[in-house]
């Protein structure tokens, strides 16, 4: 499943700095593009003198989170809940708390954890994400002319291109946005002689 549309990552790396009673948080929020990125992530920014580094992820259906230490359900869900909450992907969060030795509880962990990595999406800048579209379409030699100006026309580009006897069949990826468009383009430029075949959606670039 891809993100939603509408979705947004990180134009850049976030952080945000809380105190609640006495234990300090810190947010650091960054855009990543594989879970392996993501725990690379955590690994150079989690503190290891801290009392606690909680962290989640969000990349398209895919998505992993961790109270390290904390009760179950106090942390690294309510992080992923902020991601989620806010409609962002292809984003870790990685909340750090040093213990000022009153306990919150589970609800103030809830919180203090989810609240934080909120407030850092909140005030990070973001970067849309553009959903892409895949699809093959066969063509006549007569028509190549019109097909390669209305590619150039909607910003499709062009990921494998097969000649037969018949004509061409090319595979395409462009901005879903630009299909509608493309397609009357086609459709107008050639007399409806383009054939399409839509594969489907490709992840979110």
């Amino acid at each position: 499943m891809n993100a939603p549309a509408g979705a947004s990552t990180l134009a850049e790396r976030a952080s945000l700095a809380q105190e609640v009673k006495h234990s300090r948080f810190l947010a650091l929020a960054a855009p990543v593009e594989t879970p392996e990125a993501a725990l690379a992530f955590f690994a150079e920014v989690g503190d290891p003198a801290a009392t606690h580094n909680c962290w989640a992820y969000r990349i398209g259906a895919q998505y992993r989170f961790n109270d390290d230490g904390e009760p179950a359900g106090t942390a690294g869900r309510p992080i992923l809940a902020a991601i989620d909450g806010q409609g962002y992907d292809r984003i870790a969060v990685v909340v750090t708390r040093w213990y000022g030795g009153i306990k919150l509880g589970a609800g103030g962990l809830v919180r203090a954890y989810g609240g934080c990595a909120a407030e850092c999406l909140r005030r990070a800048p973001r970067r849309e994400l553009v959903r892409y579209d895949e699809l093959e379409l066969s063509f006549g030699f007569e028509d190549t002319g019109a097909v390669h100006a209305a590619f150039a026309a909607h910003g499709a580009e062009k990921t494998e291109e097969r000649y037969s006897a018949d004509g061409v069949r090319v595979r395409i990826r462009l901005p879903a946005s630009q299909l509608p468009a493309l397609k009357a383009q086609l459709r107008d430029a050639t007399r409806n002689r383009v054939r399409l075949d839509e594969p489907g959606a490709s992840p979110l670039g």
